[in-house]
């Protein structure tokens, strides 16, 4: 009976039948039953013998076909990348990483988000909300200090992005007369109209992601951070709302910023499994 567990737990519920996205014991249980294979089984039983052989088919991961290989040219330019991040730069240089954070949505509720109280009782946030539309974020986080630019625009093109660049161009100090910027290979950053601004603003040098290697941008951690501590509850009154929460909350982060701990030895320890995750 063992077998024919294992067996089904290493199939696609699809290919025996079961419209199922993973198998679970239950289903498991019963799909063993409907084969024939014994006429009861609990799903403790088949909970045991998964243990047993270190199964676990109600779980997932994502994977990346290898499409585009991981050969020397995509670690050549992981590389550069690193070397950004890591080198000693000259008082005239830094590094920004950039990216869009896209459909940040209101979401305003009918009836106001209310706060914590004692004897356990968390935020109470309305299920029900409207929609009003969406903004997206553009940042720039700098890799030595962590500092944050953001602009908040209705739509995300290369009209916006250059928009963003020329706030970029205007904050940053003119001493600094190299500004690398670390992006990811979207027509967004790389199109004709990006192009031609880059050969009018020389100190902007880009660096372009090998592709699907986004958790190589510095700004996705920043992402992650402004996703929990503030986008989690989403309930703002209006666009502008949004926009001006988001903008405080830049400047606050501003406040007591503080750069990511990023070597070549940690890289380095990610790197190593990445054939082997390609290739799983």
């Amino acid at each position: 009976m063992a077998v024919e567990v294992v067996r089904l737990a290493c199939e696609r519920p699809d290919d025996v039948g079961r419209s199922l996205s993973q198998w679970f014991c239950v289903d498991l249980a019963r799909q063993l039953v409907d084969e024939g294979h014994v006429d009861r089984i609990s799903y403790e039983t088949v909970r045991r013998i998964l243990l047993h052989h270190k199964l676990k088919p109600w779980r997932h991961h994502m994977w990346m076909n290898p499409k585009s290989p991981r050969d020397a040219e995509f670690y050549a330019r992981v590389n550069e990348i690193i070397d950004l991040y890591t080198r000693l730069l000259s008082p005239s240089e830094a590094v920004l990483c950039v990216d869009e954070k896209t459909s940040l949505q209101p979401r305003t509720r009918g009836t106001p988000t209310r706060p914590a109280r004692p004897g356990n009782i968390p935020n109470r946030v309305e299920h029900e909300y409207q929609r009003k539309g969406a903004l997206q974020l553009f940042a720039a986080f700098n890799t030595r200090n962590g500092k944050v630019f953001g602009r908040s625009y209705d739509r995300k093109r290369q009209k916006e992005f250059i928009a963003f660049l020329e706030s970029l161009d205007a904050d940053i100090p003119r001493s600094i007369t190299t500004i690398h910027v670390v992006v990811d290979n979207i027509s967004t950053h790389r199109g004709k109209q990006v192009r031609a601004w880059l050969k009018v603003h020389p100190r902007f040098r880009f660096h372009f992601l090998p592709v699907h290697s986004s958790w190589l941008n510095q700004v996705e951690q920043w992402f992650s951070i402004l996703q929990r501590k503030r986008l989690r509850i989403a309930d703002f009154a209006s666009k502008d709302d949004l926009r001006r929460k988001l903008d405080q909350f830049i400047a606050q982060w501003n406040q007591h910023a503080h750069p990511f701990n990023w070597t070549t030895q940690s890289v380095a320890k990610v790197m190593a499994d990445a054939p082997e995750a390609q290739a799983a």
